[in-house]
């Protein structure tokens, strides 16, 4: 496969673009693999990757019903950030967001990763201390973490609405080292990282039943045949639980919600950060494109849905949040809007762990941190797939967990998936 660099950048510009190879292979299903990961997001695609990079594994192959890029990894507002302090839950971001800082070298494809800074915004004294308590603990673990008075927000963002404001704004926690990447680009980067090591990607290929012998799958039975595998990842977001019913399995902590992401017309450069506040309700993020548009999100739906579409009462409530800290973009039209599918687990944080199923691993319950999760998020699973033991950062991210009466609950929301946006 061509790599990308200078001088073949400069080759193709001479002979009219012919040089260039495929990005990855359509190849042909094979009817038995060493591991099959379902899901063809930029968690399963990791996965893959890492488990053909850092074990050798040769013999994969990924899953994915639709086409690369079509699922959640193209259908969020793609904020990176570690910004976390619960024990694991920490760790584990900070070395997804250093696996972010090196990922278009490794991967030889440009994810457009801008470290432009993540700016949470507080609006209280009690929200400032709390947002010191978290950044202190950042701070020493020694992630970069700062807190900004007013003064100095307002220089380096003079634009918020500090006058006069529904919601005053009285200083921020920032993290320099965040940001966000272009969300395909990431997916398209792994699935072509991970098919020059051999790995199948079958785009179109639907999981419509599992074969299952006491506490084995046997095979998987597809749109494009039946696939049998030794050992079975499970990285399909908020599709979660359609799998898991098909194994058998009952009682999954997931609820499945939808989370609409809205798209303003281009216009000229005026966020240069990713800017957060949550406040009394009201929970809205927003960045610019590189293309000029706006991006920006808020609330889950709350109720439980498959769809992928969004609705007015998001549309207002997330319009409302926009004004309420830049009342400039009063005049600018949204262009487009959609939904992603959120797992949503009881305590707002992920699983990776085995299952009651012997081959059978299970990767699920992101809730808003799916995309930032994802580099890794594919270290992690891949390392428990190859190894048949969590890594001592995960070793509580299990199904487990809250019959041993542990809840890692980083926002502090209690035991309602819905409250974890």
């Amino acid at each position: 496969m061509t790599r990308f660099n200078a001088w073949n950048v400069i080759k193709n510009g001479l002979n009219g673009q012919t040089g260039w190879d495929r990005q990855w292979r359509d190849p042909e299903v094979k009817k038995e693999y060493d591991v099959v990961i379902v899901g063809g997001g930029i968690h399963g695609l990791a996965t893959s990757y890492y488990l053909a990079k850092n074990f050798n594994i040769k013999n994969i192959a990924v899953l994915e019903k639709g086409w690369i890029g079509g699922g959640n990894a193209g259908r969020n507002t793609t904020i990176i950030r570690s910004n976390y302090m619960m024990p694991g839950s920490h760790q584990f971001y900070e070395h997804s967001l250093k696996l972010w800082e090196n990922l278009s070298h490794e991967l030889n494809y440009n994810v457009m990763f801008s470290q432009r800074s993540h700016i949470s915004l507080f609006h209280s004294p009690t929200a400032r201390d709390v947002a010191a308590r978290r950044y202190n603990i950042m701070k020493l673990h020694g992630t970069d973490a700062e807190l900004w008075n007013i003064d100095k927000l307002k220089k380096n963002i003079p634009y918020l609405n500090y006058s006069n404001a529904r919601f005053p704004i009285l200083g921020a926690a920032v993290q320099k080292r965040a940001g966000n990447a272009r969300h395909d680009a990431v997916v398209w980067g792994y699935a072509r990282a991970a098919d020059q090591l051999g790995v199948d990607i079958l785009q179109n290929c639907e999981v419509t039943n599992i074969s299952r012998t006491n506490s084995n799958i046997d095979s998987l039975e597809t749109t494009k045949g039946n696939i049998k595998a030794k050992k079975i990842g499970f990285a399909v977001a908020g599709n979660t639980s359609r799998l898991w019913e098909m194994t058998g399995l009952v009682n999954l902590p997931i609820e499945s919600h939808k989370l609409q992401a809205f798209v303003t017309e281009s216009i000229k450069p005026l966020l240069d950060h990713v800017i957060v506040y949550g406040v009394a309700g009201a929970h809205f993020y927003i960045s610019q494109s590189d293309k000029g548009s706006l991006v920006f999100g808020g609330d889950l739906d709350w109720y439980k849905s498959y769809a992928q579409r969004g609705n007015l009462p998001i549309v207002q409530d997330c319009a409302e949040a926009a004004m309420a800290i830049l009342p400039s973009l009063g005049r600018i039209r949204i262009v487009r809007h959609w939904a992603g599918v959120c797992d949503m687990s009881m305590d707002g944080t992920f699983f990776i762990c085995k299952t009651p199923i012997n081959n059978l691993y299970l990767n699920a319950g992101w809730n808003y941190g799916g995309f930032k999760a994802g580099p890794a998020s594919g270290w992690y699973f891949a390392d428990l797939i190859a190894n048949e033991k969590p890594h001592n950062f995960i070793k509580n991210h299990n199904l487990e967990r809250f019959e041993n009466g542990i809840n890692l609950d980083e926002r502090g929301a209690g035991p309602d998936p819905k409250l974890h946006g």
